[in-house]
């Protein structure tokens, strides 16, 4: 296929490298960064949209990608698809993909779950929104950049399941970390509460697969001084978006609301944004009740 990339960064940048070097004709624009290797640079978002037969998106938040839309639709062929891999509000999401069907043009809205590591590696989960041509259109380059793709329903229900998997993320890592604290400050050791609860019901992904206990478990961002697989300031967006979403259905998510307050003062007011997620727990150990 011959692919336009807009959005080039940490998680772009390695998925269309990963397309380039599975043969596929890639041409990319970034306003900051270069293209990666095997990747031709475009000098706009137009020329990288033109001729295309998918324009893909990485982008930060949903202003962004409204605007990158507005330039890429008119340019896109009839029948191309637009499909965004960024994390944004489903409203946004709704609305590019209602202008990409009136311009003749297929939409995705297709979230990633796996990280840097999973975008270098190919290994990402991608969560999709849009139609079933669509979808059919974009699976190969799914089978390509990821390890698994789920068609999750209508436009928007990308971004849906994102954000409430990343609910449930951000809560678990926070219950995982205070209750580490709480074992240390009760006597027990680590590895002793890792051995009981990842074989028992507090079995979790946060415990078995990426424990925040340096040493313990699984090897995680906590064995490298917290240095970010998923930074605490993209668990902060995710939240916020979580709640964004909850209050325009009218939703109640008191867990998802507190996850959001606490990730906003680790973040914004202590000051430990660069910081992976899971370094709530060093932060849990200073802490006592008050």
């Amino acid at each position: 296929m011959k692919i336009g990339f807009i959005g080039l960064g940490n998680m772009g940048a390695p998925m269309a490298r990963n397309l380039a070097k599975a043969g596929h004709e890639v041409t990319g624009f970034d306003v900051n960064a270069p293209s990666p290797e095997g990747v031709a640079n475009a000098p706009s978002t137009t020329d990288a949209a033109t001729g295309a037969d998918v324009v893909m998106t990485m982008l930060p938040n949903g202003a962004i990608l409204r605007q990158v839309a507005e330039e890429a639709i008119p340019a896109m062929k009839s029948g191309a698809v637009l499909l965004d891999c960024s994390t944004v509000d489903v409203e946004s999401a709704r609305v590019v993909a209602e202008q990409a069907r009136a311009s003749g043009l297929g939409a995705l809205d297709a979230p990633v779950s796996g990280g840097i590591g999973g975008a270098e590696a190919g290994t990402l989960t991608f969560m999709v929104g849009g139609g079933e041509d669509a979808f059919a259109t974009a699976s190969p380059l799914f089978d390509i950049m990821g390890q698994k793709a789920v068609h999750c329903g209508p436009s928007g229900n990308g971004q849906a399941a994102k954000i409430c998997n990343n609910m449930i993320l951000g809560v678990t890592m926070i219950g995982t970390c205070e209750a580490f604290a709480l074992a240390d400050k009760l006597g027990l050791d680590r590895q002793a509460m890792f051995d009981v609860v990842s074989t028992s019901s507090g079995y979790s992904w946060t415990m078995n697969a990426y424990c925040p206990a340096p040493g313990v478990g699984p090897k995680s961002p906590a064995d490298n001084e917290y240095t970010p697989g998923f930074a605490a300031e993209l668990m902060l967006k995710d939240l916020r978006l979580s709640q964004q979403a909850a209050e325009a259905v009218n939703a109640d998510t008191p867990m998802g609301e507190r996850a959001s307050e606490l990730y906003a003062d680790f973040v914004e007011r202590e000051g430990k944004g660069g910081m992976d997620f899971s370094a709530m727990l060093p932060r849990f150990e200073k802490r006592g009740r008050n």
